[in-house]
């Protein structure tokens, strides 16, 4: 039986302790995800009603989080938008289909809340079957002009970007201190921190523009 449902304040160590094994190694050494989590709950930036949790058998597995973003154009305005990460399935239950199915109701839950259009940074492989397209495509940004190809775009609603160049801004609440994340990760479990291939991997993609 799978239930998709909002995050309750009982599940925060769940979400934390499944958010920390999917992403341990991944991306680098270790991982600060489970961190992020974590403060991201009472930034102002964060959308508590698209802060979902994927159960299989009454057990969680996976979750989703998004917070309010921004693009401003050339003009000077504004649009609010979403971006959504931390998102992670429990490792044993990867590449079945969970993690689409919580993308996809989340879609959903964002639409009904009025928002129309998502960016994230992601690997394209992950995402492209999910709607996501290069920021390159709709002539999105970042504030030093490039487009990173790690950066990737969702339109929730059709047409709705136009051809005008827009520049993005991220939440703070992603500016991680990593000293006090290596102190919240002292709580936990101890795990060995390793290099693997998969981070050779971000790091190419991270730091790769679009021409």
């Amino acid at each position: 039986m799978i239930k998709i449902r909002n995050e309750e304040e009982t599940d925060y160590k769940r979400v934390e302790e499944i958010t920390r094994k999917a992403f341990w190694n991944l991306y680098v050494p270790g991982c600060f995800e489970h961190y992020l989590v974590h403060v991201m709950r009472s930034h102002k930036d964060f959308l508590s009603e698209l802060d979902l949790v994927i159960e299989v058998d009454n057990q969680i597995i996976g979750n989703i989080m998004y917070t309010k973003s921004k693009l401003i154009d050339e003009f000077g305005e504004e649009k609010i938008i979403l971006t959504f990460g931390p998102i992670c399935i429990l490792p044993e239950y990867q590449r079945k289909g969970y993690g689409k199915k919580l993308l996809e109701y989340s879609f959903e839950q964002a639409a009904a809340l009025n928002y129309d259009v998502i960016v994230i940074f992601g690997h394209p492989g992950n995402y492209v079957s999910s709607g996501f397209k290069s920021c390159k495509k709709y002539n999105i940004c970042l504030e030093n002009g490039t487009y990173p190809a790690a950066m990737l775009v969702k339109e929730l609603k059709p047409d709705v970007l136009d051809k005008r160049k827009w520049v993005y801004y991220q939440s703070p609440v992603f500016e991680i201190n990593e000293q006090e994340a290596m102190r919240f990760d002292s709580g936990f479990d101890s795990i060995e921190k390793k290099y693997q291939t998969s981070q050779e991997e971000f790091y190419i993609y991270s730091h790769s523009i679009m021409r």
